[in-house]
């Protein structure tokens, strides 16, 4: 079993800027492919980013492509979303994910077998 924790939401304005972090509890952090999801109220949950076990793989969604960067560092257990140029419609719960099953930067939620409480990030206009 995995524990995840997710921290660095908040209220910003467009334009600003957040960092997201998840902690993992288990040691063997190195060896899953991690991934950031969100969920706007009435939405499904979307894939934000997703990185291999490396790190030296990514992926993000066409939304977000150019302003947020998932990274890791496997030393700290963490996985971490910096998040630039914000917009309203970023407003969401950011749940951080892991796969234990799969090792690449993997945009299917269905591909995760843990998932943090989520995190608040929201963009006032």
């Amino acid at each position: 079993q995995v524990q995840l924790v997710e921290s660095g939401g908040g209220l910003v304005q467009a334009g600003g800027s957040l960092r997201l972090s998840c902690v993992a509890s288990r040691r063997t952090f190195s060896s899953y492919a991690m991934g950031w999801f969100r969920q706007a109220p009435g939405k499904e949950r979307e894939f934000v980013a997703a990185i291999s076990w490396s790190g030296g793989s990514v992926n993000s969604a066409d939304s977000v492509k150019g302003r947020f960067t998932i990274s890791r560092d496997n030393a700290k257990n963490t996985v971490y979303l910096q998040m630039n140029s914000l917009k309203p419609e970023d407003t969401a719960v950011y749940y951080c994910a892991a796969s234990h099953r799969y090792s690449g930067s993997i945009p299917n939620k269905g591909e995760y077998d843990y998932w943090g409480q989520g995190t608040q990030v929201t963009v006032s206009s």
